[in-house]
């Protein structure tokens, strides 16, 4: 199988007080075509930082990153922001919906951003939120909508690029039992549909229903499987 995502000896760090503050250290991670998978460790671990350089919204300080079978190295600005709108989607554990806008508009927002103009984009956000379980709602703004249907609209959102890659940055943290869920539910729908998945999480639940955990320490990858993990 293949790997949606390589990491070789990532490392980065970010000034503080007139010194750098080691975030990741030699970070070697696969992750396959098709996995999903949990990424786990305590506040100040250095899984966001880790998910910020998969997602192309940050550049490593050393190392390498291949996406997709493709370095990142060398890449510019432009280059890295076209790789992340055509082949990455996020979803975020506060929504990062547009309050006034409907969620048929929310889910469309993205198409603004690509180069060529999407003559189906309607047709394919009334399909994204269908396939979320929300074609019902097409015309309520987020604040007609639950916590777990304003996520589900998030994920919609991220889906409307038709990414290879899902990366969610704590997606059930402000959502009760069930509907976080009834979320991981969704996640692994789309995981089975051949979508790469990965989650950055606390909660334990979230990660046990991930094919693979991985637990990152002091910037250091210290743990790849979920028995340890969640030990």
């Amino acid at each position: 199988m293949s790997s949606a995502i390589r990491c070789r000896q990532l490392s980065h760090s970010f000034p503080m007080a007139g010194e750098r503050f080691q975030v990741l250290s030699e970070v070697e991670l696969t992750i396959k075509t098709g996995e999903m998978v949990a990424i786990m460790g305590p506040s100040g671990s250095g899984k966001s930082t880790l998910m910020n350089l998969i997602g192309c919204l940050m550049t490593p300080e050393s190392g390498e990153l291949a996406l997709l079978g493709k370095s990142t190295r060398g890449m510019d600005r432009d280059a890295l922001a076209q790789l992340r709108r055509d082949h990455i989607g996020f979803v975020f554990q506060q929504f990062n919906l547009l309050a006034r806008t409907s969620a048929l508009d929310n889910v469309m927002m993205p198409l603004m951003y690509q180069d060529n103009l999407v003559t189906d984009g309607k047709q394919r956000a009334i399909q994204c939120l269908q396939e979320v379980g929300l074609g019902d709602k097409l015309d309520n703004t987020p604040s007609q909508l639950s916590g777990g249907q304003q996520q589900r609209v998030a994920i919609a959102r991220a889906l409307i690029n038709r990414p290879d890659i899902l990366l969610a940055d704590e997606p059930t943290g402000a959502l009760d039992s069930r509907t976080s869920s009834e979320i991981m539910a969704l996640f692994r729908q789309l995981n089975q549909q051949g979508l790469t998945v990965v989650l950055i999480t606390h909660e334990r639940e979230v990660a046990a229903l991930a094919d693979r955990t991985i637990l990152l320490r002091d910037g250091q990858l210290v743990s790849a499987s979920a028995e340890e993990a969640l030990s």
